[in-house]
């Protein structure tokens, strides 16, 4: 098959897990079909982003890109061309009319034409030769609606309402209009199906790379050190680290000699970093080149999300890792895990501080879990197994059709 792969963004840096999704899929379905990589290209990627695209794709095309720069004038003044537009920020920032021309241009020799989440939609038209497939990590209305639950100020509180408002709007319409969509969880299916009368839609299970995340060191028994990795620049995971620093951690510490939370991901923002400058058992990292070693030596890792959509791929990380998880239910949702078996689930304050102090309480529990865990990512979670399950059910061009798009292009040239 000839795959016309449609995203925002190079890959590399693989700091985020909607990147590590679709590069490890990519990487699957390069093996074996053609795939074209598709993107806009703002800069900031890593210097040999575009030299290392071809570690998933055959060919690759960028198109230029610069969209204001967040907390900058440009930005500011973005978000305020925007009360008057009827698309959500998240996406008019997005828009590019030369992607969409090199949408259009390089979609007559594709079989398949993928839709790498929702936002490259904006430069998708409607018209095109082989059947185009959205690719949903998340759903993302319901990211927004979430936003708008937690406490914050009044303000910001109806910005985020009317950004939900038009995602739900904008979502639906272009669920419908592609000829598939896929989710990466059987929740979110059900939700794009009964919320937005979507009737062709399936879902693909999340993976890990099993070889990268794996160690040959014990468990730490003694270890009082929570992790969290995750990027920080989005914002269900600013939301909920700071809710975990505020109100949870302090409590665990006066039940927990010697506990200590390391914060590990890319981009964190002022208020994470002013949490951490306020209580020295805080560490904020920023990037590492690395999440291995922090994984190794943590007693639990914690996924404290009050906001969130799609699947964590950092939980199947932690579990491949061997290090016992608790988990939000929002955290955990989607995955085929269950509670007391595989991590623990803890919503409230109070469960969160009872699980992870029992955990580091109780290390013969905690290596029961770690076990149980491992053992489940092992069986179910290859990225190759998620690549052949995506591509199973996504339509393709029929070689009639590929055939009559030639004639007609040909008549028209």
């Amino acid at each position: 098959m000839r795959i016309l792969w449609i995203k925002t963004e190079l890959l590399h840096p693989l700091d985020k897990g909607g990147r590590i999704r679709s590069y490890q899929m990519l990487r699957s379905l390069s093996r074996q079909h053609h795939v074209t990589y598709l993107c806009l290209d703002d800069g900031l990627a890593a210097a040999d982003a575009l030299e290392r695209a071809r570690e998933y794709a055959q060919e690759v095309v960028v198109v230029p890109f610069r969209a204001p720069t967040k907390m900058s004038l440009g930005f500011f003044a973005a978000l305020l061309r925007n009360l008057f537009s009827p698309l959500p920020y998240a996406i008019a920032r997005y828009r590019s009319p030369e992607l969409r021309d090199r949408v259009q241009e390089l979609a007559g020799a594709a079989d398949l034409i993928v839709c790498d989440f929702l936002v490259p939609t904006v430069n998708v038209p409607d018209a095109l030769p082989a059947p185009a497939v959205l690719f949903e990590h998340n759903v993302e209305a319901m990211i927004w609606q979430r936003h708008v639950s937690v406490p914050q100020h009044p303000v910001r509180r109806a910005y985020m309402r009317l950004q939900w408002q038009r995602m739900l709007w904008y979502e639906a319409r272009e669920c419908r209009r592609f000829a598939h969509v896929v989710a990466v969880s059987p929740v979110d299916a059900q939700v794009i199906r009964r919320e937005y009368a979507v009737a062709s839609v399936g879902h693909v299970p999340t993976g890990v790379d099993l070889e990268y995340f794996s160690t040959s060191r014990p468990r730490p028994q003694e270890s009082r050190e929570l992790v969290f990795i995750g990027s920080m620049d989005w914002m269900p995971n600013d939301d909920g680290i700071r809710w975990f620093a505020r109100e949870i951690f302090g409590r665990i510490q006066e039940r927990v000699t010697g506990a200590r939370l390391t914060v590990v991901g890319r981009s964190p923002s002022l208020a994470i970093r002013e949490l951490a400058a306020r209580n020295p058992a805080i560490k904020v990292t920023g990037t590492v080149a690395d999440v291995r070693p922090y994984l190794e030596r943590a007693g639990v890792s914690v996924v404290p999300l009050r906001i969130g959509g799609g699947t964590r791929l950092k939980i199947y990380e932690m579990m491949a890792m061997g290090v016992p998880v608790v988990s939000t239910a929002i955290g955990a949702e989607g995955l085929p895990i269950r509670h007391d078996e595989h991590l623990l689930i803890a919503d409230s304050v109070e469960e969160q501080v009872s699980a992870i102090c029992a955990l580091l309480g109780d290390p013969a529990r905690a290596d029961l879990l770690a076990t149980n865990a491992l053992r489940h990512v092992k069986e179910h979670c290859s990225w190759d197994a998620v690549a052949e399950c995506f591509l199973a059910q996504c339509p393709r061009r029929s070689a009639a059709s590929q055939s009559s798009y030639q004639g007609k292009a040909g008549r028209a040239a």
